[in-house]
């Protein structure tokens, strides 16, 4: 053993010499090496090597500089174990409710990669939402326009769809659909009804439906599970999902802050990030920002006939 890490000490000092001389070394090294633990398990060990050397479609998107700001609510919202939980893999076509600011797009996007594709579907709006509301309107435009903006020209192709567009030639393109905190907005503002149909239309027969939404304790009453004060009951999200046809797969902890009380008197927006009603440098805020964001349910379902 001693005589051969002398030989491989010898062999390195030769490939460190001109070209020809490393030539022939590296032919040295490899003879030994090929001897030692055979050509099969030398070629296995370069190959992980590379791998190793290479970030993943996952790492890459989530280190990527532009979710710089992004990055601090990773330990909150679990990007990466959230996304494989959904089973989405790059190369899909992913249909992602809502995705308003982009913070998931900036993810998912690059992720799905080249051969990839994402649509943005937005609910169809009343006219009396306006001012922060203007930003789901007009989606076939403003999304391709917003993706731009999150990503550049990195990753999948992009394009956005309105419930109320014509979508019989988007019928069944979907491997997946995302739905991230919005049951609350959709029921409260009547559009779940409309957005689940469209769902389903843009869903593959047996495509896989994402949900994650800030959970309310499960005998919250009824009156602070209707949409306005953003929680949930469990329950009440997979009786619903039923009745339009989707399955409960599987649950996941996830997202879960068992920290988190359910029961703010105007919802998880006086959690972090928002902080509302807790003012920069209070006793309050630094006890919100203990707990962190919201308690939340990670469902998955598949479509039915």
């Amino acid at each position: 053993m001693r005589k051969l890490a002398l030989f491989l000490a010898a062999t390195a000092v030769t490939i460190s010499a001109p070209a020809m001389a490393q030539s022939t070394g590296e032919r040295i090294l490899r003879g030994v090496l090929d001897r030692v633990l055979g050509p099969e398990q030398q070629q296995v060990e370069e190959e992980a090597e590379l791998v190793t050397a290479e970030p993943s479609a996952m790492e890459a998107a989530l280190n990527h500089e532009r979710r710089a700001e992004d990055r601090v609510r990773d330990q909150y919202r679990h990007p990466a174990q959230t996304l494989d939980f959904f089973r989405i893999e790059p190369g899909m076509t992913v249909v992602d409710y809502m995705p308003a600011g982009g913070w998931y797009a900036r993810v998912i996007i690059p992720y799905l990669g080249r051969s990839g594709t994402y649509i943005g579907l937005n609910p169809e709006l009343h006219p009396e939402l306006t001012g922060y509301w203007d930003m789901y309107r007009n989606a076939s435009s403003r999304i391709p326009a917003d993706a731009r903006q999150w990503v550049g020209n990195d990753g999948a192709r992009v394009f956005g769809l309105n419930t109320d567009d014509e979508l019989d030639n988007w019928e069944g393109v979907a491997d997946r659909v995302t739905i991230f905190r919005e049951i609350h907005n959709m029921r409260r503002f009547g559009w779940f009804h409309d957005s689940m149909v469209a769902i389903r239309h843009l869903l593959k027969d047996d495509g896989l439906l994402g949900v994650v939404q800030h959970r309310a304790r499960a005998n919250a009453p009824i009156s602070y599970v209707l949409g306005d004060h953003g929680y949930q009951r469990e329950q009440d999200v997979v009786a619903l999902m039923s009745a339009y046809g989707f399955e409960l797969v599987e649950r996941s902890q996830i997202n879960a802050n068992p920290s988190d009380p359910a029961d703010w008197e105007i919802g998880p927006w006086q959690l972090p990030p928002g902080y509302n009603g807790a003012p920069e440098g209070s006793a309050e805020r630094a006890r919100r920002a203990e707990i962190g964001e919201s308690d939340r349910m990670t469902l998955l379902f598949r479509k039915v006939q």
